[in-house]
C-alpha cells in the first residue's frame, strides 16, 4: 500500500485541501459502508485511537480493521492563522493533527520573498519537522501533493520553499503541485512577480505541475449555475448526497458533511477538489487499469521544465450536492476535449500534444475508452515521435452521484501561451521598478532574482513554442477565452 501527504500552503491551498479532504471523506463513506479501514482509506488517511497518541511516531492502526479515529495525510501552513483556525474548529477540526500544522499571526503581505527568503529561512526546521512527522506516518510514501497560490505571498514564496525542502529530504519521493495562477484583474498589484519568482522553483524543483487559473474556475462556476434546473419559484434544485452522522467514516470528525453556509470561493475551491480526487483515484480504489501516480511523470513529461499538465474534467460539478444529468459516455469523452472544460483558458486543439492521460472512473470498458480515442485522434495533434502518446485509466469506483466521470491531463505546448500573459504582466511592472523595493528589503532577495526568474520563465516558453514550430503547427498566441453567459 502506497500512501501520499498533501502539504496545503496559504489560505487557497488550505481551502482547496479542506475541500479535498470533505470530499475525499464522503467518497470513502458511500463506497466503505461497514466502516472498514482498509489500504483504500489508508493511502490518505491514518487510523488511530485517539486515547492513546504513540510516542514513537509509530503509524497506529495499520493493516484491515474497523475505523477508530481518521487523521488526515497533510500538513497545513499559513503565516496567517485565520483559515487554519477555522478548519481546526469546524467540522472537519479532528480530521487533521495538530502537530502537522504551521502558522504565524503577520502574513506575507503578498510578497513572495517574504514568504521564501524570511518566512522560509525563519521556519525551516519546523517546516522539515512537520513534514517529517507525516512522512514517518506513511509505511511507503510514494507522493507530496503541494496545494498553493501563485500571486500571493505565502502560498507562491512558502510554497515554493517546501517544494524545495522536499526535493532536499526526499529526493525519492514524487512532487505534484496544484498551483491556482491569478487572473488578469487580480487585485493583487504584485501577483506578477510573486508568478514569475514562484515559477523558476516550480520549473527547477516540481516532478509534475497542474497549473489551475482563477478565470477559469470562475467561468466554469457560471456555467454549472446555468445548468442547474430551476423550480417554477425560480428557486435552484440540489440533489443531496447525505453521509450519515453515525457513520464510522464521521466517528470523531464531528461530521463530515460542510455547513449549509457557502463562502464566496467554495465551488471554485470543489472544481480544484474534484480535480484531486479523480487523480488519485486509481491510487485509493481499485480497478481494471489503474494508473498509479508515477506513471503520469514517467509518460507525459518528456523533457525535464516540460511538466506543466492542462487539466480538463467531466462532469462539470462544482458543489458534491449538486447533482446534474449525466452526460452520455461519448460526449463526456467530447466535453473532455471542450476549451470549457478546461483549468486554464487555453485551446489545445490548436496547438501540439506532447502526450495525454485519460483517467476515466466508473463502469466503463476498456473498449469504449479506445473507440472514443479513435474518434478523437483525427482532430488532435500529436507530435510526430509520440502519435500514440496515450496514457489510459479506468478506476471502477464513479464519484458520489454520478455513474462515471473522466479525467485529461495533457502535455501541450498551448501553455505558453498563458505563461507568455504573465511574463507580459510581469514586464509592465518590472521596467517601471514598480514595487522592487518591497522585495530588495527583505534580507537575501536581489535583484539578480528577478532576472533569474524571467530566464527560467522564457526558457520554458521557448521550449514549448519552438517545438510546437519545428512540428509544423501554427504557432497561435490565444485570445482570453469568454464563455457565453
Amino acid at each position: 500500500m502506497t500512501q501520499s501527504v498533501v502539504i496545503q500552503v496559504g489560505q487557497c491551498g488550505n481551502q482547496i485541501g479542506c475541500r479535498f479532504w470533505d470530499l475525499a471523506l464522503r467518497e470513502y463513506a458511500h463506497v466503505n459502508k461497514n466502516g472498514v479501514y482498509d489500504e483504500s482509506i489508508g493511502s490518505f488517511f491514518r487510523n488511530v485511537d485517539s486515547r492513546h497518541e504513540d510516542p514513537a511516531n509509530i503509524p497506529l492502526g495499520h493493516g484491515k480493521g474497523k475505523i477508530k479515529s481518521l487523521k488526515a495525510r497533510a500538513v497545513l501552513v499559513d503565516m496567517e492563522e485565520g483559515v487554519v483556525s477555522e478548519m481546526m474548529k469546524g467540522p472537519l477540526g479532528e480530521v487533521f493533527d495538530c502537530k502537522q500544522l504551521l502558522t504565524d499571526v503577520s502574513g506575507s503581505g503578498n510578497n513572495w520573498a517574504t514568504g521564501h527568503k524570511m518566512y522560509g529561512s525563519q521556519y525551516r526546521e519546523n517546516l522539515s519537522e512537520v513534514v517529517r512527522r507525516a512522512a514517518e506516518f506513511c509505511d511507503c510514501l510514494q507522493c507530496f501533493f503541494v496545494l498553493h497560490s501563485m500571486g500571493g505571498g505565502t502560498g507562491s514564496g512558502i510554497g515554493t520553499f517546501i517544494l524545495n525542502l522536499l526535493e532536499d529530504d526526499y529526493p525519492e519521493v514524487y512532487r505534484f503541485v496544484t498551483a491556482v495562477y491569478p487572473s488578469a484583474e487580480d487585485d493583487v498589484i504584485t501577483s506578477p512577480y510573486n508568478s514569475v519568482l514562484a515559477m523558476r522553483e516550480l520549473t527547477n524543483h516540481a516532478d509534475c505541475v497542474l497549473p489551475i487559473e482563477n478565470q477559469a474556475l470562475v467561468d466554469i462556476v457560471n456555467k454549472i449555475t446555468q445548468a442547474i434546473p430551476s423550480t417554477k419559484t425560480g428557486k435552484r434544485v440540489y440533489s443531496h448526497p447525505v453521509v450519515k452522522t453515525e457513520s464510522a467514516l464521521t466517528a470523531g470528525t464531528s461530521g463530515v458533511v460542510s455547513s449549509s453556509k457557502e463562502r464566496p470561493f467554495d465551488k471554485m475551491n470543489n472544481l480544484v477538489a474534484n480535480l484531486l480526487l479523480n487523480m488519485t483515484s486509481s491510487a485509493r480504489f481499485e480497478g481494471s487499469l489503474n494508473v498509479d501516480l508515477n506513471e503520469i511523470t514517467m509518460n507525459l513529461v518528456p523533457f525535464p521544465k516540460m511538466h506543466y499538465l492542462v487539466a480538463s474534467q467531466t462532469p462539470l460539478y462544482c458543489m458534491s450536492d449538486v447533482h446534474l444529468p449525466p452526460r452520455r459516455l461519448d460526449q463526456m469523452f467530447s466535453d473532455a476535449f471542450a476549451s470549457d472544460h478546461q483549468m486554464l483558458q487555453v485551446n489545445p486543439k490548436r496547438s501540439l500534444y506532447l502526450a495525454c492521460a485519460l483517467m476515466v472512473r466508473g463502469n466503463v470498458e476498456l473498449s469504449d475508452i479506445r473507440r472514443n480515442i479513435d474518434r478523437l485522434k483525427p482532430n488532435l495533434h500529436f507530435v510526430n515521435w509520440n502519435q500514440e502518446g496515450w496514457k489510459t485509466g479506468l478506476c471502477s469506483v464513479a464519484p458520489v452521484g454520478q455513474p462515471y466521470s473522466l479525467l485529461t491531463l495533457a502535455n501541450n505546448t498551448c501553455v505558453h501561451n498563458t505563461f507568455s500573459e504573465i511574463r507580459d504582466r510581469f514586464n509592465k511592472l518590472y521596467k517601471r521598478k514598480a514595487h522592487l523595493h518591497h522585495y530588495t528589503q527583505v534580507e537575501g532577495m536581489e535583484l539578480a532574482d528577478f532576472t533569474d526568474s524571467l530566464e527560467s520563465l522564457n526558457s520554458v516558453i521557448t521550449e514549448y513554442y519552438s517545438l510546437e514550430q519545428s512540428m509544423g503547427q501554427p504557432v497561435v498566441v490565444e485570445p482570453r477565452l469568454q464563455i457565453a453567459s
